[in-house]
């Protein structure tokens, strides 16, 4: 499967949302997504464009991995997301055997999000409106398509975001621009 995806920083959500209602979009309850990344032991996954993540939703848990970005404009890429068992412990399993494998924790991303989901020509699209606290606000557009509707897909998700007048593209994952967001603060000053 591919996601097909683009991401906007948007600050202010009331007018996607209007849009998004008028579309007869259906919002699901909103929620926290806290992201565990790790990195490869063979690779570095910052200059590869993947990426190897475990997500908590409140008890649910799922194991991704993300591959490259295929195109210049979306942020389209393979992507494999395994369904694991609920609760702590198999988020504790989880992390222990990407551990064994010498996979090394990178940071944790939370945000919280509200998904609404609409049917577009023979698509459904989610519509992620998320939060990630210091690093900002954002709409996500996303479709899940098997390869060979890829172009499709993409044709589909462009007219959406025009339709949705969503101008300022960020093809950077939350993870990279939480990591530059924190290479740039300054450290406190040393105490005497």
């Amino acid at each position: 499967m591919l996601e097909v995806e683009m991401k906007f920083r948007v600050a202010d959500w009331s007018a996607i949302i209007a849009k998004l209602e008028a579309t007869g979009a259906v919002p699901e309850p909103r929620r926290e997504d806290t992201d565990h990344y790790f990195n490869a032991p063979d690779r570095d996954f910052a200059q590869t464009d993947e990426a190897v993540r475990l997500r908590r939703i409140g008890a649910e848990n799922y194991l991704t991995y993300k591959g490259p970005k295929i195109d210049t404009v979306t942020k389209s890429r393979p992507e494999i997301e395994l369904r694991l068992a609920d609760g702590s412990q198999t988020a504790a399993d989880a992390v222990r055997f990407l551990s064994s494998l010498a996979y090394r924790p990178v940071a944790v991303v939370s945000k919280f999000r509200q998904v609404y989901t609409f049917e577009r020509d023979g698509f459904t699209l989610s519509a992620c409106l998320d939060d990630v606290g210091a690093v900002g606000r954002y709409v996500e557009l996303e479709i899940l398509a098997d390869e060979s509707r890829y172009e499709s897909a993409r044709a589909v998700l462009l007219k959406a975001v025009d339709e949705f007048g969503l101008v300022d593209l960020e093809r950077r994952s939350y993870l990279r621009l939480l990591l530059e967001q924190s290479a740039t603060r300054t450290p406190p000053p040393k105490r005497k």
